[in-house]
């Protein structure tokens, strides 16, 4: 069992000593501190959303009105937060959501290889993003023994979609998580109005510069004709995949797939009929479509819908509280995007991995506090809507 809450008695003690946190706790501060060390631009990119960002704001809104019944004379002395999940054993229900700008978020413009040393300091799985500053294999080699998965902006060239599943493959994460709602991106104004698309820049393109079919598509390299290499890039990014497709995703390898952006209980059961073998519950974090509702309210019929199969869900989680409660609707896991990139702004690997351990801390005190000893208590109690 993992004391994951005694992270505060950490803090307390160091106080005794003068010494204050290096980090942040709560997301307020958190995200006030990270603008400040991101800048405007890459501000823009990491915290804006689509449209007026209303899907956005409300998927961390949401999670206000649902609630959980605490349970007293209970013996919650330890509690256990593991799962399991693809055959694996994992000592948290947590995992690092994918960001495409993971890359530029930290101070060396590496900051894939920090949140894949996050990974590997907090035991929590890292997803890796297709968009990196830093080929996937070398963010993998740095996650350590913690599993790792690999997420894919599935590109419109079927070898170049192999050759990047099968360096994964080859790497050894242990999934692949197809995004299925970014074949085009939505429309997001603090980009647009600052004409800044990062990507058409040169930014977080490794993955597919350092890529043999990528590269057999140039007249020359990426090194020698980057602005080439870029709209080579533009031009073959994003795939419109249908339920088809998933036969193609199994016969290419034996990873496990995973959906990426089941909102729906009908798409959580095409899924499962089609041979996918996991789902995930997410809206981007309300950055591909306005309009949309919260995910967490949308979770309960997807997970009714997926049957046997895993749901990893996340948009709007800002703190343990809300893991729990996406725990307790059934989420097998949940994760966690902007915080951790936050802790890559203002700390590298270490701030990324003080986010991470701040809300396990969170989540396993209240655990404790609510008479919920196990995650299959959690589940058991449920949520109640308080609106």
């Amino acid at each position: 069992m993992h004391n994951f809450g005694g992270m505060q008695n950490e803090i307390y003690n160091a106080g005794l000593h003068g010494i204050l946190p290096d980090y942040p706790v709560d997301f307020a501060t958190l995200a006030a501190r990270a603008h400040e060390a991101l800048g405007p631009m890459l501000t823009n990119y990491v915290a804006g959303g689509c449209g007026d960002e209303h899907t956005q704001d409300t998927n961390a809104s949401a999670f206000r009105h649902w609630g959980m019944v605490p349970r007293m004379m209970v013996d919650c002395t330890t509690r256990d937060l593991s799962i399991d999940l693809f055959g694996m054993h994992l000592p948290t229900p947590l995992f690092m959501a994918p960001i495409g700008l993971n890359g530029e978020a930290s101070q060396d413009r590496h900051g894939d290889m920090a949140a894949a040393r996050a990974s590997a300091m907090t035991g929590v799985p890292f997803c890796a993003s297709t968009l990196s500053n830093d080929p996937l294999e070398d963010v993998f080699a740095a996650t350590g023994d913690t599993p790792a998965f690999f997420q894919l902006y599935t590109p419109r060239n079927r070898e170049l979609a192999t050759s990047l599943i099968k360096r994964a493959e080859a790497a050894g994460y242990k999934a692949i998580v197809v995004t299925l709602d970014t074949w085009l991106t939505g429309w997001r104004p603090r980009d647009l109005n600052a004409s800044n698309f990062p990507q058409l820049r040169g930014k977080v393109m490794q993955n597919y510069f350092s890529d043999p079919v990528f590269r057999s598509l140039l007249a020359k390299p990426p090194e020698e004709d980057p602005r080439a290499a870029i709209m080579l890039f533009a031009a073959i990014f994003g795939q419109v995949l249908t339920w088809d497709d998933v036969a193609w995703f199994k016969s290419v390898t034996d990873l496990p797939i995973v959906l990426k952006g089941i909102c729906h209980g009908d798409d959580a059961r095409r899924a499962a009929d089609h041979g996918a073998d996991a789902v995930y519950c997410s809206n981007h974090g309300g950055r591909q479509a306005n309009g949309g509702i919260a995910t967490i309210d949308l979770l309960d019929e997807v997970v009714k819908a997926s049957g046997d199969l895993p749901v990893l869900f996340d948009s709007g989680v800002r703190s343990g509280t809300d893991a729990v409660k996406a725990l307790a609707m059934g989420a097998t896991a949940v994760g966690i995007g902007r915080p951790y990139t936050y802790g890559l702004a203002i700390g590298g690997a270490e701030g990324a991995a003080w986010v991470l351990r701040s809300i396990l801390a969170e989540a396993d005190l209240l655990m404790a506090v609510n008479g919920y000893p196990t995650l299959a208590d959690v589940r058991k109690a449920g949520v109640r809507r308080t609106d």
